[in-house]
């Protein structure tokens, strides 16, 4: 199975300019805890609930001033949409992410797969096997600043 097969295809964007609180409010609308973000048509990060919560209200930053930018995830691991489900599901146990932007072949996103769409398409074990790694100490994203200017990769 590929993940574009299990894959959440309804997925909303937002600006690096928008302020946090914007970006939570889009989060509340599409009761999602993570947004892709975008300058100009280019994915340049990822922001999630818990971003805003240890890099930004931790610290008493103000949400209508403080920009996305400034607290979101500027490495951005994705895979491509036409990828093997038990390649998709090992690469986010070994980056220790619960989901990640599908992509497609010319690097536009296509959509987001989660470990909870892997849960729903799969047998319930698929998940718990990606979780385990999800699960274990330190990974790529802990919550020490990702800066803006760092380049989006995989």
């Amino acid at each position: 199975m590929k993940i574009r097969d299990i894959m959440s295809k309804d997925v909303r964007l937002a600006s690096s300019d928008e302020t946090i609180q914007k970006a939570a409010e889009m989060m509340a609308e599409a009761d999602a805890g993570i947004l892709p973000i975008r300058e100009n048509d280019r994915l340049v990060g990822m922001i999630t609930d818990r971003d805003i919560a240890v890099r930004a209200v931790a610290k008493a930053l103000d949400p209508q001033t403080t920009r996305v930018r400034d607290v979101m995830s500027a490495e951005v691991k994705y895979c491509f949409d036409d990828e093997d489900v038990n390649h998709v599901v090992q690469n986010m146990s070994d980056l220790q992410v619960r989901r990640l932007p599908v992509v497609d072949r010319d690097k536009r996103l296509v959509g987001i797969v989660s470990v909870g769409d892997i849960a729903v398409a799969e047998k319930p074990a698929k998940a718990g096997a990606a979780m385990h790694g999800i699960a274990q100490p330190g990974g790529q994203h802990n919550q020490s600043y990702a800066h803006a200017g760092s380049k989006p990769g995989r």
